[in-house]
């Protein structure tokens, strides 16, 4: 799983980047380092990492600054960012930004490999790949699953990794009201490690990218209490 995969580390405490390579090493990563945030923001856009862990306080640009650049300039590239904070607000901010995931200091190093392997290219995009024929459509919403390409009224729409597997996972079960719980299994790829306002965050920044009007949502319907369920529009 983890063969040829590339983790970037940016994080200005030597001690824990050589803690966390050594780790990664071991579970079969290749690493790159970087202890600052402008060489961090570099090293993601230059060298395509799979993954990027990231600090948040960072010397001479923070990692919220790194994150929202790097969305700026990438949709795709998973980005986990590693806290000491433990501010609900912060972690909600780096979901907004862009973020895929969190994960608090201290971690075990257990729930960090789970972490970055969960967040690594999901085998639901992989079995997508592999259904090169089909298309999605409804309302003004098409996706191409051999492409991972969503468009609204032809336009193609900017969407994370994670926005299209989130997108993809609904349209699929869209018979059915699928809860919180089963999105972060099914797409964050853990049980229990998981964050259930990730999933709402992510919920959130879909519907400004698939939505007219985001509040009035016609596509992402929320089911109070039970989940999400995925509408013809």
């Amino acid at each position: 799983m983890s063969e040829g995969r590339v983790v970037l580390i940016v994080e200005d405490e030597k001690t824990i980047a050589d803690i966390l390579e050594f780790n990664l090493k071991k579970a079969g990563y290749a690493i790159l380092k970087a202890y600052d945030g402008p060489t961090g923001l570099e090293m993601a856009l230059r060298d395509h990492p799979d993954i990027v862990l990231l600090d948040i306080m960072l010397p001479k640009m923070d990692g919220f600054s790194v994150c929202r650049a790097i969305r700026e300039r990438d949709s795709a590239l998973p980005i986990l960012l590693l806290t000491a904070r433990g501010e609900e607000e912060d972690k909600v901010r780096g979901l907004e930004l862009g973020a895929d995931d969190y994960i608090t200091k201290p971690f075990s190093i257990k729930e960090l490999l789970a972490r970055v392997k969960a967040n690594m290219r999901r085998t639901l995009l992989e079995a997508s790949r592999e259904d090169a024929g089909e298309l999605l459509a409804a309302g003004a919403l098409t996706l191409s699953q051999s492409r991972m390409e969503v468009c609204r009224g032809g336009a193609p729409l900017e969407l994370s990794q994670r926005e299209f597997d989130l997108l993809l996972y609904l349209w699929q079960h869209k018979d059915r009201v699928v809860s919180r719980e089963e999105l972060m299994e099914k797409v964050w790829g853990y049980e229990y490690y998981g964050d259930l306002r990730a999933v709402d965050v992510a919920v959130r920044r879909l519907r400004e990218k698939l939505e007219e009007n985001p509040a009035e949502p016609v596509y992402i319907l929320t089911k109070r209490g039970a989940g999400y369920l995925f509408a013809e529009g």
